[in-house]
């Protein structure tokens, strides 16, 4: 059980702001050769390139594998996606590309090479595309683990790459309009194929489409960019190399226990097949609505872009802070200017169900409480954000923890139905907005279903709004977080000002400050 504090937060967003004044800014452009990795907090880079997102569709059937969603579902589900990782991890080293990204089912790569190049590029990138599709079409090992379905998007222009914050900075982060519409076609519909944004097809000389999320390239058009990018690598030797790769390296069965709350605790790092985490909790999705625009508008010119990446790391930073810090959560990872995160209330065995989901509630009402302060904060001291909002989602239910990929290089992975439902709640959100998961929404509190009625949405949403509402209607979680907000509740003693200062009388008993 957390509290928001608005001193506290106050505090944090000034510290944030103070180690990144504006001259101390960099935005580089992306040069040659340029090394992405390790990115200084204070540096950004302008890159001009192509971004490729591939979506595994068929994630939600893995899922759905069995009525309920227990152990073997996770287990098979997490196998599906370390099969299909390590062979895309094998395909973007083999192309040249820059893996930015794994989240789950979505992958993110761009393609900044050939240099001055932009057509080519493309056809890289589609051929590339293409050649995940058909390679994990035979990546498959079994009926509980099928090939994957993929669709692909892709887009081109110019983005900012910054520091991720991941432990060891070891990838770069891209924001901007080409990865935002290229994700966007990625998972535009149930529908396989490789979709190009307008901007993209114009570039290598295809017709501009009415609806870029229903038109695939068509087999000319994809062979097409394969014979102009003419990969060095071929689905045979991905899939020969894949097959030898997991006969060294098998992937471990995976093997559950719970973490003793609060998640803040748990060191991601550590994870591994062997060494998950599984139990009922939370899943929380926070994004920053609006940023993408944000950044088209000001990624030319270097002095706004400064901003932007003022503007990022300190929101960021304290959405970060209000989940881990303020309610005991553990963020999973930063997607773009999105954060993904876990809660949870109760034992290692046994969750506190309405805490965890009461808890949250809060802790989505402090994220607002900071960002809206965070964006008056940064306004005060020269960095007009107002245009931005945040969107909140968050969910119920078995969640699990661990670690994926090729050995060395292991990614964070966190995959569920609840997962899967936060981000849709947080995806029908307006920059206002924060909604409850339908679990829930039926397992929470009254209060907790009073605060989110009937649409399960609630706009503006914030933290003395939460509180005060839920504790008004008895929520206990919310009830012990106003308490602990209000101080101690017996005051220090003082001495006697003067000798023989209390009335002669007897006396009964005393009623501390606070109590009844």
């Amino acid at each position: 059980m957390g509290s928001w504090n608005k001193d506290r937060a106050t505090k944090r967003i000034n510290d944030k702001i103070s180690s990144l004044p504006l001259k101390d800014i960099e935005i580089k452009d992306y040069v040659r050769d340029t090394n992405l990795t390790g990115i200084p907090g204070t540096v950004a880079y302008r890159v001009d390139g192509v971004h490729l997102y591939a979506d595994i569709l068929n994630l939600i059937d893995m899922l759905h594998v069995t009525n309920v969603e227990g152990e073997t579902c996770h287990k098979r589900t997490l196998r599906f996606l370390n099969l299909h990782y390590r062979a895309v991890h094998r395909i973007i080293g083999r192309v040249d590309s820059i893996l930015v990204d794994f989240h789950n089912q979505r992958l993110h790569s761009v393609f900044a090479k050939p240099y001055g190049e932009e057509a080519k590029r493309v056809h890289r990138a589609v051929a590339t595309g293409q050649l995940i599709i058909d390679v994990l079409a035979r990546t498959g090992e079994d009926a509980d683990h099928p090939s994957a379905n993929m669709r692909i998007g892709v887009d081109t222009g110019k983005a900012l790459a910054v520091n991720n914050g991941r432990r060891g900075h070891r990838e770069p982060l891209f924001l901007g309009e080409p990865a935002n519409h290229a994700a966007k076609r990625a998972t535009g519909g149930a529908a396989t194929g490789i979709y190009l944004t307008n901007s993209a097809r114009k570039v290598i000389g295809l017709q501009e489409v009415k609806s870029e999320d229903t038109t695939p390239l068509t087999t000319a058009e994809i062979e097409a960019s394969q014979k102009a990018a003419n990969l060095d690598v071929t689905v045979e030797q991905i899939v020969k190399e894949w097959k030898e790769d997991l006969e060294k390296n098998p992937i471990g069965s995976f093997e559950f226990k719970g973490h003793t709350p609060p998640y803040k605790t748990l060191d991601i790092e550590t994870l591994s097949a062997k060494n998950s985490r599984r139990q009922d909790a939370t899943t929380v999705y926070a994004d920053i609505d609006g940023f993408t625009a944000y950044v088209g508008r000001n990624v030319a010119d270097d002095d706004d872009a400064k901003h932007v990446i003022r503007a990022l790391h300190v929101l960021r930073s304290e959405l970060d802070a209000v989940l881990m810090e303020d309610f005991g959560g553990r963020k999973v990872r930063f997607i773009g200017d999105c954060i993904h995160g876990l809660l949870v209330e109760g034992t290692a065995q046994t969750t506190d169900v309405e805490g965890s989901i009461s808890n949250t509630t809060l802790c989505a009402g402090g994220m607002r409480s900071s960002f809206d302060l965070a964006i008056s904060r940064l306004k005060a001291n020269g960095t007009d954000a107002t245009s931005l909002g945040l969107a909140i989602g968050f969910e119920f239910g078995p969640v699990n923890v661990t670690r994926l990929g090729m050995k060395g290089d292991l990614i964070r992975c966190s995959v569920s139905r609840g997962v899967v439902a936060a981000e849709k709640e947080q995806a029908r959100c307006k920059g206002t907005e924060t909604a409850i998961g339908e679990i829930a929404y039926d397992e929470g509190t009254d209060a907790v279903r009073a605060i989110f009625g009937d649409t399960r949405v609630r706009s503006k949403l914030d933290y003395d709004t939460a509180v005060n509402e839920m504790s008004s209607k008895n929520d206990k979680t919310a009830r012990a977080a106003k308490a602990l907000a209000s101080g101690p509740l017996l005051k220090p003693a003082t001495a006697a000002a003067t000798p023989l200062s209390f009335p002669d009388r007897a006396t009964g008993p005393a009623k501390p400050d606070g109590f009844a």
